[in-house]
């Protein structure tokens, strides 16, 4: 692989994506343990998380763990950025005190980690662990990862895929959106209209706004929870009705083919987007999800160290 830095779907090449999904699904059938890669200190993997995160940093931790790397977590409220620290300047100052070899960045602004990645003072690999509403790569990977594992294939061809919720202010729908039909998938969003984009069309997928029109025909649903605080106002949005009208039921889940899976990337709002039958039951990969994100991170960063050793 020639990749330098990982900070949308795009700076993937077809190839990029098959050699990382086949990379993290070898990890996944070995499940390597810390040690058993053996240890490799000098390789750094610098954590700088600006916003909360629960499964994507500790997997990006346990993923360095077992390929024997060292890691550095720095948060936003626990650093100089909370004093008023640029990015720019903390970014310097790890790589001056640090040296990481790869930079995992999390921030609440749209292209931030693309900024940092192509910015002339930026000496290390970058991963984009969420910027704002738009991308969350290796999300779209962990997922497009678990359902080729569960289905048994390398491509998705004619697996019916609908994302459910609220699809605008969603860096994971915009980065399955760019990943699932280049393997084959067929994609479909579902929200009301007021969250669904505005460019919805350029995104080359079909919107619909009604859950229960589509429920029956589809392979998998990935649920969405409702970014209240990406909402300029969330006091009037009432979390019942939209249950009732998008959230995944047990009796919408009953509508559902034998085979068909259900997803969601977390935090879960149960009772809101799902219910807790549902996110527990046995058509649920939630949890495979999770374990499937250590595997991917495991070969995006082996790959990123590689190429900045």
């Amino acid at each position: 692989m020639t990749l330098q830095n990982l900070v949308c779907i795009a700076d993937l090449s077809d190839a990029d994506i098959s050699t990382l999904l086949n990379r993290a699904d070898s990890f996944a059938e070995a499940q390597p343990r810390r040690g058993d890669l053996g240890a490799h200190p000098e390789t750094c993997v610098q954590l700088l998380f600006y916003e909360d995160s629960t499964r994507t940093r500790t997997s990006f931790e346990s993923a360095a763990a077992r390929l024997g790397y060292s890691t550095c977590l720095v948060t936003a409220s626990g650093s100089s950025v909370a004093k008023g620290e640029s990015l720019r300047d903390t970014v310097m100052t790890l790589q001056a005190s640090v040296e990481p070899n790869v930079l995992v960045l999390r921030h609440p602004e749209n292209l931030a980690p693309a900024h940092v990645a192509s910015a002339p003072w930026c000496t290390t690999a970058v991963v984009n662990a969420g910027d704002g509403i738009n991308e969350h790569p290796t999300q779209a990977l962990l997922d497009a990862l678990t359902l080729q594992r569960h289905f048994g294939v390398r491509r998705l061809d004619g697996v019916h895929i609908v994302i459910v919720g609220d699809i605008v202010r969603s860096r994971v729908a915009r980065s399955n959106v760019a990943l699932l039909p280049r393997l084959g998938a067929q994609v479909t969003v579902v929200a009301p209209q007021e969250m669904l984009p505005d460019d919805i069309q350029s995104w080359g997928v079909t919107a619909v706004t009604d859950l229960d029109d589509v429920i029956a025909d589809v392979d998998v649903v990935m649920m969405l929870r409702i970014q209240k605080e990406r909402m300029a106002s969330a006091t009037s949005l009432d979390l019942g009705q939209f249950h009732n009208s998008y959230g995944l039921t047990d009796i919408r889940a009953s509508r559902m083919r034998a085979t068909s899976v259900v997803m969601h990337p977390g935090p879960m709002n149960r009772g809101v987007e799902i219910a807790d039958d549902v996110a527990d039951g046995p058509r649920s990969l939630i949890v495979q999800q999770v374990r499937n994100g250590v595997w991917l991170r495991m070969a995006v960063l082996e790959s990123l160290a590689g190429a900045h050793g």
